[in-house]
């Protein structure tokens, strides 16, 4: 029994999250990833999705849930003034299945 505790426990720290909670920061070096938002959708590099719970936000794929804590997050984001101090652009959709990468070669921002 207490082999089967430590299997399941060295394979869930084992695993690799890809939920996309998030953390918006007050300074740009406390981030992992510097964020603007466009005004046109054709301008993203990612369109988002703001989902209501937690559970809904498991992928890459844009939809992303905000935390309250910085120690809740898998990644934390700043929001750029200026485009070309960006990461990565935005656009913030209003349907979920709107969501998702345009560039995919910038995914690996948000892993």
């Amino acid at each position: 029994m207490k082999y089967i505790s430590s299997l399941i426990l060295f394979s869930l720290i084992g695993m690799k999250t890809y939920c996309q909670k998030v953390y918006s920061v007050d300074y740009e070096n406390q981030s992992d990833v510097k964020v603007f938002v466009v005004q046109y959708e054709n301008q993203a590099d990612l369109k988002v999705f703001n989902e209501s719970y937690a559970n809904q936000a498991t992928l890459n794929d844009g939809k992303w849930f905000f935390v309250d804590y910085a120690n809740q997050s898998n990644k934390k984001i700043f929001f750029v003034r200026h485009e070309n101090q960006a990461d990565l652009k935005i656009f913030f959709v209003k349907y979920e299945n709107q969501a998702g990468w345009v560039n995919n070669s910038k995914k690996q921002l948000m892993y």
